[in-house]
């Protein structure tokens, strides 16, 4: 097993406590924030906690892809923090990722960040019609959006569950997770009203972000909405196919 690792300058010091998270993570005693597809664990270490994403076991196919063509998701979730950091886009704050591969292909990786107290996600704030100051959040949220996409950011995941909001004097801060599926591109307007695609099919919330986006961006209301609506509904149609054929072949 060939075991490479990549570390943040201002983390350095917890090196070794990491690597040995790492080498025992499926028996080293963490709290368990998520276990599925990833497992993610959270740990205390010093003065600050930290998560430690290890990321689902390739196949083969994949295993050969990620030795040789792509670079792993561990990488990338690092990557792709330390450019949002440099741009001064909110994220928890990277840490290091770790890559074990044998006879050169992927068996394992893992991506740690520092764990950050937020207050909600924003999916509780899209889903609760009586979330206190919702619109005012919700429209906060629009302007980070736009932010993302004036600095040519296409996050890919950009669904409910992968945007963290913590509150400054009430005033919500966002952080983005989940970060392995992102492109650093110029978007055109076509692009960026795709992204908001796997937020919701709620056309009460669609009217509210629309209205926002349409304003910031000097667009027409009306055709901000009727886009976001198509894209919402034709992204929604595809998964469905999706899930349809995977159930079919499974």
């Amino acid at each position: 097993m060939n075991k490479s690792i990549v570390f943040n300058s201002e983390y350095i010091n917890f090196k070794e406590d990491i690597l040995n998270i790492i080498e025992n993570f499926n028996t080293t005693n963490g709290f368990t924030i998520k276990e599925h597809r990833n497992n993610i664990k959270k740990f205390n270490l010093g003065k600050i906690q930290i998560n430690v994403k290890s990321f689902r076991i390739p196949h083969f196919f994949n295993s050969i892809v990620y030795a040789f063509f792509r670079s792993s998701k561990a990488n990338r979730s690092y990557n792709y923090a330390m450019r949002l950091v440099d741009i001064g886009i909110n994220t928890p704050s990277p840490i290091c990722y770790c890559e074990i591969k044998n006879n050169f292909l992927l068996k394992a990786s893992f991506y740690i960040s520092e764990q950050i107290n937020f207050d909600f996600q924003i999916s509780e704030v899209i889903k609760n019609r009586n979330f206190p100051n919702r619109i005012n959040i919700l429209n906060a949220f629009v302007k980070f959006t736009l932010n993302l996409h004036e600095n040519g950011i296409n996050f890919l995941d950009h669904s409910q569950g992968n945007t963290l909001v913590k509150l400054d004097n009430n005033k919500p801060i966002f952080y983005l997770v989940d970060l392995n599926r992102m492109r650093f591109e110029k978007m055109n307007f076509k692009m960026r009203i795709m992204n908001f695609r796997r937020l919701t099919n709620d056309k009460e919330v669609i009217n509210i972000i629309s209205s926002e986006y349409a304003k910031l961006s000097n667009r027409s209301k009306e055709e901000v909405f009727k886009l976001m609506m198509y894209y919402t509904n034709q992204f929604l149609s595809r998964r469905s196919i999706r899930k349809k054929i995977k159930k079919f072949f499974s």
